[in-house]
């Protein structure tokens, strides 16, 4: 079974209804990207931040999988499919996609500060005094700014096992998950999904200048087929 790799930015979720973190209407407006999601802003204001994020998990219980999300559960019926997803969401679990890694983290889980590998599922607010089992202050479960992406090595993998790429929704532009790209085998075939791509139509690139629900469905269509 031919192995796809799909790697979703925030442009996937942003047809669903889910406001983003760039942009000019995105959920920067109104904060210091520092203040809200960085080490620093965290011991400053925690108060701030976990509000920050508590409106955030609010509003991800309003939206739904699109269109995009949907097609992109249907491989599975054909491929074996790996989601590496730069977005905090779950609307890729919703939509039905069995294989998915956040490596920035995830909105509906919360870590220890005692121990950052004691992760829970979280899904109402969290607030100062809400605590793990070591009596330590629990925290979003979200890489911020200046912190290490842990999972990096394990997208690396399997970005390196792809005989299918699939790039939505991201701008490639921010590291190090844009790095990823160079770690397809030669004979990967990339699929690049945006409306506005940062790379040309190569050999073994095919651009389709699309927001996520028009040209997902029809990359699913055409490898369905073949």
């Amino acid at each position: 079974m031919k192995k796809i790799v799909v790697l979703t930015g925030a442009g996937i979720s942003a047809e669903s209804g889910l406001a983003t973190f760039r942009g000019a209407d995105g959920l920067w407006e109104g904060h210091d990207i520092m203040e809200v999601a960085s080490p620093a802003g965290w011991n400053a204001n925690p108060d701030l931040v976990l509000d920050f994020y508590n409106k955030r998990r609010s509003q991800l219980r309003t939206v739904h999988p699109n269109k995009a999300h949907i097609a992109l559960a249907s491989l599975e019926k054909k491929y074996h499919v790996s989601i590496i997803t730069q977005n905090v969401d779950d609307l890729h679990e919703r939509a039905g996609s069995s294989n998915i890694l956040h490596i920035h983290g995830e909105l509906l889980k919360v870590r220890s500060q005692f121990d950052d590998k004691l992760i829970l599922d979280w899904k109402r607010d969290l607030h100062i005094g809400d605590c793990c089992e070591h009596n330590s202050q629990l925290r979003p479960h979200i890489v911020w700014f200046g912190e290490e992406v842990p999972l990096l090595e394990n997208a690396i993998t399997i970005t390196e096992q792809a005989d299918i790429l699939l790039i939505i929704g991201t701008s490639m532009q921010v590291y190090p998950a844009a790095s990823l790209l160079q770690y397809a085998p030669n004979k990967t075939s990339i699929y690049f999904i945006d409306p506005n791509p940062s790379v040309t139509q190569q050999e073994r690139i095919t651009i389709l200048a699309e927001k996520a629900t028009m040209g997902v469905p029809k990359v699913v269509e055409e490898l369905m087929t073949l």
